[in-house]
This record gives C-alpha cells, structure tokens and sequence, in this order.
C-alpha cells in the first residue's frame, strides 16, 4: 500500500506580509493514486516538480508583491504551488492560476484557506490544449517553465494565444541552457539575458 506524501507547512515573508505555504516535503515525494499523472505524461520522476518552491518561484513572487496590477487581469502558467498566485491574491488581484498537474489544484485550494484569501480560478491545462475557456489576459506570469526541447515553442505559443493586444510578460527560469540566449527570447515578444545570479528574467512589456 502507498504512503501518503510528506508535507511540510513555511511560511515566507514579504516585507511585513506572510504567505504561508502547504507544499510536498521535498522532491522525493510520490504518490499517483489511480495512475491519473502517468496518464498525463507525468513521470515518477516529475510528478513532485508541482509541489515543492523553486528559487524561480520565490523570485517572481518578489516581483509580483509591488508589481503594478491596477485593472490587469493575470495569468500564472505552470503555477505548481502558486506562491505568486498567492501574493497577488493577498493584494486582491485579478488572478488566474493553471497547471498541468493534477494535484496543483488541491494544493493551491489548502493554500488560499491558509491565507485566508478569495478563491482563485484555476483551470488545469497542457500548453497544446485547445480552448478551455481562459480567455485573455493583460499580465502573464511564470517561473521555471521549460524541461524540455520543444517547450519554448508550446510556451510561446501559449501565451499568444491568451494575450490581450497589450499585454506584459514576466517570467523567471533558471537557465538550465548553456549561453546567455534564453530559448524564449525572441518568442511571443519576449527578451531577456542571464543575470549575475545565473537565472534569466524575462518580460514582454505592453506596447
């Protein structure tokens, strides 16, 4: 019989606000009850990616907590545990979260409870699905998106296709490629170089 995964429970700080956070202990952690991930593509391997903060993840949330967001309505790709989401939500935004993963719903609904926030949509998506009704959006955001030859393209094209005519993008990776060119740059309006701290911040502003 399967155990249940590990949990641990943090709390990070942003200036004098809290968001506290219900993820996977670590990266070890498994359990796809039914075989519904693996269904998905989802390899033993993968399956705890969702659930766990990356230094990505903490960087964007930084950059969503006095980001301007008046009248934007805001999409998080690939949100995994959502920890911008959650900033933005605490700031009453209009926000979005999706993921490809069938447990970053479930986390994500326990993380507003913790926090004490206002339902977040979430719409679980792969980047090729079509439709699903998203809508558009006048801010996209996302960290530590591309494990794969092949999803700079799907991203791109993603994005395009749920972006307003103006519409920014802020996304943060951490340069898993070798060089200073980010596979994205270029795609859907997107630039960006290779910071000191070797991850790549990437924007589309609205023009």
């Amino acid at each position: 019989m399967s155990s249940l995964p590990r949990i641990r429970y943090q709390t990070i700080e942003f200036g004098d606000v809290d968001i506290h956070v219900r993820t996977l202990r670590d990266h070890m952690q498994y359990l796809d009850v039914g075989g519904i991930a693996e269904n998905l593509g989802i390899s033993s391997a993968a399956w705890p990616i969702f659930g766990v903060i990356w230094d990505s993840g903490r960087i964007l949330a930084h950059h969503m907590a006095d980001f301007k967001i008046a009248g934007k309505r805001i999409l998080e790709v690939g949100c995994g545990i959502g920890l911008a989401s959650l900033v933005l939500n605490h700031r009453l935004a209009d926000i979005t979260a999706t993921d490809y993963h069938p447990e970053a719903e479930a986390f994500l609904e326990a993380n507003v409870v913790l926090n004490k926030g206002k339902k977040i949509p979430f719409f679980r998506t792969g980047w090729e699905d079509e439709g699903g009704g998203l809508g558009r959006f006048d801010l996209v955001i996302g960290s530590d998106l591309l494990y794969e030859r092949g999803h700079a393209g799907l991203l791109s094209r993603f994005i395009n296709e749920h972006a307003n005519p103006r519409c920014e993008v802020v996304l943060v990776d951490p340069g898993r490629q070798p060089g200073t060119v980010h596979p994205l740059h270029g795609r859907a309006g997107v630039c960006g170089q290779r910071a000191p701290s070797g991850k790549y911040v990437l924007r589309r502003p609205a023009v």
